[in-house]
């Protein structure tokens, strides 16, 4: 790990890495933060110790709370367009990462702080969190995903609403529309991220990596070729020594005991 890095550092524990966002007091996003996040995800997809990652923001107060505004004035057009391609790039290749990518999400996720929970596989929620893509309040629009992902996450028109109005909505609402896959008490936001990812850990890591592959890439294409895929990805696992374990471990009634191969 680079101890060099300002704003985004990161810790492995037993196939998890903890990736921590940390630029106080909002942990708002920056070119050189955004270049960080990039590099780290980079270095854990090489990792072969690393499958899970928990995404958190450092303190008390955001997870993300969007982009430094202070960025914008100096911007033209050309620019921006840049700005905004590089940070898709960035948060596709979380969204592309080996394994299950969960967002645990405190406090405010607005702006691009949205749509980084967004290009994570799973979300959980303080009770206190608040989401949403302020963005039209300052005459822009969404230009980290938001106007791709959230149409895919939840109701077109929900997606709408909130794009629209700039509207904040709280952890309840943001569960109920599908935005967040579970809230829980702040106290509990990281043992229970850890919980989940024990339990993927639990599983056939080449599942896991295949299920990835075959859900992400199956919502880019029609239902037909995503089945396809499917397939596909289910008979190459047929291949592994981890199957014909899982198999045994069944039959046998134990615990299985994966070794990625």
């Amino acid at each position: 790990m680079d101890t060099d890095r300002r704003f985004v550092n990161y810790t492995v524990e037993e196939r998890v890495a903890w990736v921590t966002i940390d630029n106080p007091p909002l942990n708002t996003l920056n070119s050189a933060l955004v270049s960080e996040l990039k590099a780290v995800f980079e270095e854990l997809e090489q990792n072969d110790d690393v499958l899970v990652v928990i995404l958190r923001g450092g303190g008390e107060k955001a997870f993300v709370a969007g982009a430094d505004i202070k960025q914008f004035p100096a911007m033209d057009p050309a620019v921006a367009e840049k700005f905004a391609s590089e940070g898709n790039g960035v948060f596709n290749r979380i969204e592309d990462f080996k394994g299950p990518v969960i967002a645990a999400i405190q406090g405010f996720a607005l702006g691009g702080g949205c749509e980084l929970a967004m290009a994570c596989d799973i979300r959980l929620a303080s009770e206190d969190a608040k989401l949403g893509q302020p963005e039209t309040g300052l005459a822009i629009i969404p230009g980290y995903g938001g106007t791709q992902r959230m149409p895919r996450l939840i109701p077109t028109g929900k997606a709408k609403e909130l794009i629209f109005t700039g509207e904040m909505i709280d952890a309840a609402e943001a569960m109920r529309i599908g935005l967040v896959d579970r809230v829980v008490k702040r106290e509990h936001l990281l043992d229970e991220a850890k919980k989940m990812a024990r339990k993927i850990l639990d599983k056939g890591p080449l599942a896991i990596k295949a299920a990835k592959k075959a859900i992400n890439e199956g919502l880019a294409v029609p239902l037909r070729e995503g089945l396809r895929l499917e397939s596909r990805y289910f008979g190459g696992l047929f291949s592994t020594e981890d199957k014909d374990e899982g198999a045994r471990a069944f039959l046998e009634k134990r615990k299985p005991v994966f070794k990625g191969k």
